[in-house]
């Protein structure tokens, strides 16, 4: 089935995307903006099963499921992280990663 775009271009978007993440993971300081990358990744990771699914198997939904099942998989792993950072928060008045050396209750 020809969509009109070709699956290099998803492809090539979806590895930007992904290596843009894993770039933001290892430099940032930030809680906020790693968990921002964390979810960039795994948007990178959804464009792959869905463009593949598109390409291969144009009548089957399975790219679909498992990209909804990320999609609620993220949505949980943000709501935990975000409430773990407000901890962080409350407890240290900073959310950058060197200044949280301590994990005590």
């Amino acid at each position: 089935m020809n969509t009109g775009i070709p699956i290099q271009y998803f492809l090539i978007l979806a590895t930007i995307m992904f290596f843009t993440g894993v770039y933001g993971f290892l430099t940032r300081r930030n809680l906020i903006t790693i968990l921002m990358s964390v979810e960039l990744i795994l948007n990178s990771v959804n464009i792959n099963f869905l463009a593949f699914n598109r390409f291969l198997y144009p009548h089957k939904l399975e790219g679909m499921f498992f990209s909804l099942f990320i999609i609620a998989v993220a949505a949980s792993e943000a709501a935990v992280a975000i409430a773990i950072i407000i901890n962080i928060y409350r407890r240290f008045t900073t959310i950058n990663v060197e200044d949280v050396n301590e994990m005590k209750f």
